[in-house]
């Protein structure tokens, strides 16, 4: 028997990755990214001549629960129409078995590319932009439970979308998405296995982490947003101002009721650290409280000592 070489045999498992798009209105033009559960194509749209992006199920993950997980995304995506998440524009199942959906091609940088060399306040205003989509998801009754910089594009117009919602979960059922659920392993940190773990080490609040989902709600995204405002303090390198690492920490407590209650009120606790007013997270001393005033009204402040030093000038050179 003749052994096949490593060349033939990369080409031969690079084969069998490409969809077969026989019947279908796409023809594939290359592999944008592979994952644990699927492999997303860059295909043309024949009939429309555009260019989108196929989801599709990897060959060695073709067990029905994965491809009913896939399914769950795309309904979840077509559910959810907002600027800051992904429109599907198709679903369905190949000639080869293997389930897909079609959705639109967006260029750009994940979070974690983009805010390499930022500064913390310009990641924050990012990360604000971060929570609308969070927030309307929740408001439809999803919470996203995979919430990372990796999962967050930035488009090449400054757009910012919230991406691989195929763990999200519905609050009006306890299950959430197909598929056997288990508990994440130790070392899994930046990394979704799908049909192994449920979020991603570093991300991922206590309640998920100890596979309690009947306590999963929108605080649980919250502590992810948490997680992604000291990632990127980190990709800064720049430490936390006091009342930002209060918020960082409000919104990652270990029990959920100590959280912010929503994703808009961590939002407007941002805000206000922006606007350099009091945060809700960190109650100040008076002496805080005076030097953040001067801090937000130095250029007043600076009139008024200008104003009478030219007084006092005058005061003295009068007499």
């Amino acid at each position: 028997m003749t052994r096949l070489s490593d060349n033939v045999i990369s080409r031969l498992k690079a084969e069998m990755l490409v969809p077969d798009l026989t019947g279908t209105r796409y023809e594939p033009v290359r592999m944008l990214g592979r994952g644990g559960m699927a492999t997303i194509w860059l295909v043309r749209d024949t009939v429309l001549e555009r260019e989108v992006a196929m989801k599709v199920l990897a060959p060695e993950a073709g067990s029905d629960a994965l491809a009913a997980r896939l399914q769950h995304e795309a309904l979840v995506l077509a559910s959810l129409e907002h600027p800051g998440i992904v429109p599907v524009h198709d679903a369905g199942t190949l000639a080869d078995g293997r389930t897909f959906y079609c959705m639109k091609y967006v260029q750009g940088k994940t979070l974690d590319e983009f805010s390499q060399g930022k500064d913390l306040r310009e990641g924050i205003e990012l990360l604000r932009r971060v929570v609308e989509p969070v927030a309307f998801a929740h408001a439809r009754g999803f919470v996203h439970r995979d919430l990372k910089p990796e999962n967050i594009m930035v488009g090449a117009f400054g757009e910012v979308l919230v991406m691989d919602w195929g763990l999200a979960k519905s609050l009006q059922d306890a299950a959430g998405p197909p598929g056997q659920e288990f508990r994440v392993a130790a070392g899994d940190r930046g990394r979704t296995a799908h049909g192994t773990v449920l979020g991603t080490r570093g991300f991922m609040a206590p309640e998920q982490e100890r596979g309690d989902q009947h306590e999963i709600d929108e605080r649980s995204d919250v502590y992810a947003l948490g997680a992604i405002l000291r990632f990127l303090a980190d990709g800064a390198n720049e430490h936390l101002s006091p009342s930002l690492r209060a918020i960082a920490a409000k919104a990652m407590a270990k029990e959920r009721g100590a959280r912010y209650s929503s994703a808009i009120d961590f939002s407007a606790d941002l805000n206000h650290y922006l606007l350099g007013q009091q945060v809700v997270a960190y109650p100040e001393s008076l002496i805080e409280k005076l030097a953040r005033q001067l801090r937000r009204h130095q250029v007043a402040v600076g009139l008024v000592l200008v104003y009478l030093l030219m007084r006092l000038v005058f005061i003295l050179f009068s007499h």
